[in-house]
């Protein structure tokens, strides 16, 4: 029977949260939804992604530029103690989680063309748009003696 959680920030989370099959039965994955929401806009000159990060510090967030896909990657650890006068505990909550996405953003953008920022759990990213350099089809032939 699902029954809200008094100890959760919002009573009606746990109506509107997905069930998840642990190993003590089921448990309710408040945050899966709002994790990582992505909004992607272009203009002139590239695309600003905007990435909530609800909960993560910016020392949590990692940035990784390669073969032309950017990947983003947050980790926190967080624990939340409460005793009462006596040192007994009244509520003790650990969570550690992590997530990530990958973008393909092509092999001709490097690491410095692209700026980050974190500001109120909202990554904001400029991604500069730029043409893949063409390869050039260049025939060799091989020298036959004789």
């Amino acid at each position: 029977m699902l029954m809200p959680s008094i100890f959760s920030n919002d009573f009606m989370d746990d109506f509107f949260s997905v069930p998840r099959v642990t190993g003590f039965g089921h448990s309710y994955d408040n945050n899966f939804s709002r994790m990582m929401t992505t909004d992607v806009k272009e203009n002139e000159n590239g695309y600003q992604v905007d990435m909530n990060l609800p909960g993560f510090a910016k020392e949590d967030i990692k940035a990784e530029l390669k073969d032309g896909y950017l990947t983003i990657k947050a980790e926190t650890n967080q624990n939340n103690d409460e005793k009462d006068d006596d040192g007994k505990y009244i509520r003790r909550e650990r969570y550690t989680g992590s997530c990530s996405r990958s973008f393909y953003v092509g092999d001709a953008v490097t690491q410095e063309d692209i700026h980050a920022a974190f500001k109120d759990g909202v990554l904001s990213l400029n991604i500069p748009k730029k043409e893949a350099i063409p390869q050039k089809d260049e025939t060799k032939y091989i020298a036959i003696e004789g």
